[in-house]
């Protein structure tokens, strides 16, 4: 981001330009935020030649005719002229004149009331070497696109003014495409009938690509939007933003409110996460998300402040995932507004995984793996949020009907002690309850009871509970306790593949060497269940060879195509099963490894060895056999190991 900025600037110190630069990217992705926050304030403190750069802003947003764009230059160097508002806007810390005040000021012009009888001072209006003018929202105006340019190239082309343009390329060009569709295609049948193509029928194109064609020949605005641009802009720039950056911006915004920022802070990464799963770039919903979860979260804390954190986490997964599908276009809003609760949700879920009976079940099943995947919860649909995204009503009986469900449900003192521990804030806990919780969570790890993952996030609270002397326990005796039950949990836990998405659910103390010894030891752990996970998958699958192929087609697919799965099944097995398959089947096999390699290399590669010791067993089992079909393609079989083998071997020596 750095870098685009320095260009930016380079363009703005360089000592003559007789060009414009585009800043292009998507609708909401911050281009507007980027100018305010980072550009605007570094031109207007550089000084080259003994001046001082002015910045002059305008958006094009809604502009119906160029004399307007004329209005809004005049209106933004008023303050130049005007020594009262100059003098009121330094008084009143004000950098820029709001849209409505331009209103007031443009009529106040008219009028000839604003001058105060100052002398104008005509220098302003002839120098402009020290001024950038910013076009934003250049395919969002009214106007055509092609005026517009050929209006600001006489700044750039005449006067030599420093111009930036900023734009979304790939809306503009879906409106020089669509604008005026209906007259273009009646014009081009016109045309087409004039020139008697309509007619023809016989080895002629469809009526529908004839009239495209017309269209395009005649009406070939992005050809005409091409060389205006060629002639213009000099540079384009593609505006990929830093979204963590931005994003943490948002949240300046909510420091006034010190329970909702302490929340934000602490879940910045589930906000992130969330943000990218939705597969947009659009900074635009997202801060809308935030400001609708604002008053969730207000409300939650008003009427149910003891709601535990999971909830207040989930329902701020749920805002901002709800807030792009619905606003970004990526679902009709009737994909939710008959699923009156939470357990309806769950159930279409569970009927979506026996058979998928229409799109709405496949829609939200898709919804649930996405923004859900390993966030598992009891309660992940509310109904208030949804009805107040899709809105804008906020519905007091439906929000009093879904906290009082969640309450019955996520109901704390039925909790077992490491979850209340894990759900909500340590501080929350009745002082008269807390040493017992403390005794069952230790019982609970003697025992080896509770997830891998979950006793290295209770150590975490334990560590500073250490430090804190909050527990009767020395540091030394609980390491050695959670030691001693994370290898007894390692017996029953299952492998986390999301470490680092769970781990950023503790919000407490400081990562320290107690800590790092209680991860170590974790991973390695970790990494056995991982070995475990896949030796059971791999005798799954395999096991379907020769007797039910269809399965093994369908399960390697889809769970070994990027996993080095032969590394966790024994050779000679595998030769075995391999052998008793049929010749097709061989053949088969034989494609989807190749194929597998050339998509995953760097993925498989834990599983070559393996691979060498099933082709030394082919071929020793080929070797000297009689010709029939099935020993050739156990040969053709064994050249596919070789190459593949030979792929990670010229790896090696280059």
């Amino acid at each position: 981001m750095e870098d685009l900025v320095e260009s930016i600037l380079d363009y703005v110190r360089s000592d003559y330009t007789d060009y414009a630069i585009m800043i292009n990217g998507e609708w909401g992705s911050g281009k507007t935020y980027f100018w305010n926050n980072k550009i605007k304030n570094k031109i207007e403190s550089m000084q080259l030649n003994g001046k001082q750069y002015t910045t002059i802003y305008m958006s094009l947003y809604g502009i119906s005719n160029l004399e307007e764009i004329s209005k809004k230059i005049f209106i933004e160097t008023t303050q130049l002229m005007d020594k009262n508002l100059k003098k009121y806007m330094n008084t009143n810390n004000q950098t820029t004149i709001p849209e409505y005040a331009k209103t007031g000021l443009d009529m106040a012009n008219f009028f000839g009331v604003t001058q105060n009888g100052d002398r104008v001072d005509y220098s302003d209006f002839f120098s402009t070497d020290d001024k950038i003018l910013c076009f934003d929202d250049l395919e969002r105006a009214n106007v055509d696109v092609i005026d517009i340019l050929g209006y600001i190239n006489n700044f750039v082309e005449h006067d030599h003014i420093k111009t930036i343009i900023i734009c979304n390329e790939k809306e503009l060009s879906t409106k020089l495409k669509s604008s005026n569709l209906e007259m273009k295609t009646f014009i081009a049948t016109y045309l087409l009938d004039k020139q008697g193509d309509l007619s023809k029928t016989i080895d002629d194109k469809p009526m529908v690509e004839k009239i495209q064609d017309k269209i395009e020949y005649v009406f070939d605005k992005a050809n005409d939007y091409e060389r205006i641009k060629e002639k213009l802009i000099g540079e384009t720039f593609e505006y990929a933003p830093e979204f963590n950056y931005i994003i943490n911006g948002l949240l300046m915004r909510y420091e006034n409110n010190e329970a909702l920022i302490k929340f934000l802070r602490e879940n910045t990464s589930m906000i992130i996460s969330t943000f990218n799963k939705s597969g947009t770039r659009n900074l635009r919903i997202l801060k809308h998300a935030l400001n609708d979860f604002k008053r969730i979260f207000e409300m939650v804390n008003k009427y149910y402040p003891n709601t535990n954190n999971t909830v207040l986490q989930t329902m701020l997964i749920f805002t901002i995932a709800v807030s792009f599908e619905i606003k970004a276009g990526k679902v009709t809003k009737d994909k939710f507004i008959n699923i009156q609760d939470n357990e309806e949700y769950k159930s279409i879920l569970v009927s979506s995984r026996v058979l998928l009976l229409d799109n709405r079940q496949f829609y939200i099943k898709e919804f649930d793996n996405n923004y859900y995947y390993n966030f598992k919860v009891e309660y992940r649909f509310f109904k208030f949020i949804e009805i107040y995204v899709r809105t804008r009503i906020f519905n007091m009986k439906v929000f009093k009907d879904n906290m009082e469900v969640i309450i019955n449900t996520v109901d704390t003192d039925k909790l077992p002690a490491y979850k209340r521990l894990l759900t909500e804030e340590y501080w929350k806990i009745n002082d008269e309850q807390f040493e017992g919780i403390i005794e069952e969570i230790i019982e609970d790890i003697k025992e080896g009871k509770i997830r891998l993952i979950d006793i290295v996030k209770i150590f975490a609270y334990f560590s500073y509970f250490v430090k804190k002397r909050l527990i009767k326990y020395d540091m030394k005796t609980i390491k050695s306790i959670f030691f001693n039950g994370m290898n007894l949990a390692s017996l029953t836990s299952e492998y986390c593949d999301n470490v680092e998405e769970e781990l950023t659910q503790i919000s407490i103390g400081e990562v320290n060497q107690d800590i790092e010894d209680m991860l170590k030891h974790f991973y390695q752990l970790n990494v056995q269940l991982k070995d475990k996970m896949y030796i059971e998958k791999a005798e799954e699958i395999f096991k379907c060879i020769p007797m039910r192929m269809e399965v093994f087609y369908e399960r390697f697919d889809k769970e070994c195509m990027n996993v080095p799965i032969l590394k966790y099944y024994e050779p000679f097995q595998m030769f075995q099963r391999i052998s008793c398959a049929s010749n097709e089947e061989i053949v088969s096999i034989k494609e989807k490894l190749i194929n597998r390699v050339k998509l995953y290399e760097q993925e498989i590669e834990p599983e070559i060895p393996n691979v060498i010791q099933l082709k030394s067993i082919i071929d020793d089992y080929t070797q000297n056999k009689d010709t029939t079909i099935k020993i050739v393609m156990l040969k053709e079989f064994s050249k596919a190991l070789e190459y593949i083998i030979s792929q990670y071997q010229n790896k090696k020596r280059k």
